[in-house]
């Protein structure tokens, strides 16, 4: 039997259903998850989408992170449950405590939306896997509050623990501190990103197939647990 992915909406999410169908190119199980219901319908792991849940109102995420479902969602995580956030995603994960730090209004105040290179730093954790440390991923970017800050002394942490999963490459799109793209909890299991993998599965509708590896990794953590 397929491992289940979960993926939750949020009124106002834009990627769940380019979420499920990667899910569903890496040959899992996409399960429907509705933000206003506090079950998880026995998922093995969950992507938290990208958009504007909520419409972004107070700040990115910080609505969503009272909604029903994340409280499982923080449960499952501290059991160990893979949780992958993506753009507003990572925003809700922050702001849920799940990952540290906050993402913030780009500098420049302009809404990006380009093709962006990565830098794979960490190919240890529950969706990185499939990656080689050190390779250059092309994935979409696409945000306007996408510049990761916080203190000193997180970042510091975060970067002594091998804690960032991607960096930019070039250009910082967004003034993120130490070109930082994307990070993971503590234990591996839950990573954010503010780039989309979802929109490079297949060179056919994206710049390239590269942001399959995250899902085909988290297949892998799976089976082999």
């Amino acid at each position: 039997m397929s491992p289940k992915i979960g993926v939750i909406t949020f009124p106002g999410t834009l990627d769940d259903v380019d979420a499920q169908r990667a899910v569903r190119f890496a040959e899992a199980e996409a399960v429907p998850l509705w933000h206003a219901d506090a079950d998880l319908r026995g998922v093995d792991a969950v992507v938290v989408p990208g958009g504007f849940s909520y419409g972004d109102y107070l700040r990115a995420g910080a609505i969503a992170r009272f909604a029903p479902v994340m409280g499982e969602v923080v449960s499952a995580a501290a059991k160990g449950m893979p949780v992958l956030g993506i753009c507003n995603g990572f925003q809700i994960l922050c702001e849920a405590g799940l990952l540290p730090g906050a993402l913030v209004r780009n500098a420049g105040l302009h809404f990006v939306c380009r093709d962006q290179w990565l830098r794979v730093e960490n190919n240890t954790t529950a969706w990185t896997t499939r990656y080689d440390k050190g390779a250059e991923i092309l994935v979409p970017l696409k945000s306007g509050e996408g510049r990761y800050v916080a203190d000193k002394s997180i970042v510091d942490e975060l970067e002594a623990e091998g804690r960032v999963v991607f960096r930019y490459v070039g250009d910082n799109p967004n003034g993120a501190l130490n070109d930082i793209a994307g990070i993971s909890s503590a234990n591996g299991r839950v990573v954010g990103l503010m780039p989309h993998p979802e929109h490079a599965i297949e060179a056919l509708t994206g710049p390239t197939d590269d942001g399959l590896g995250l899902f085909l990794s988290v297949l892998d953590s799976l089976v082999a647990a």
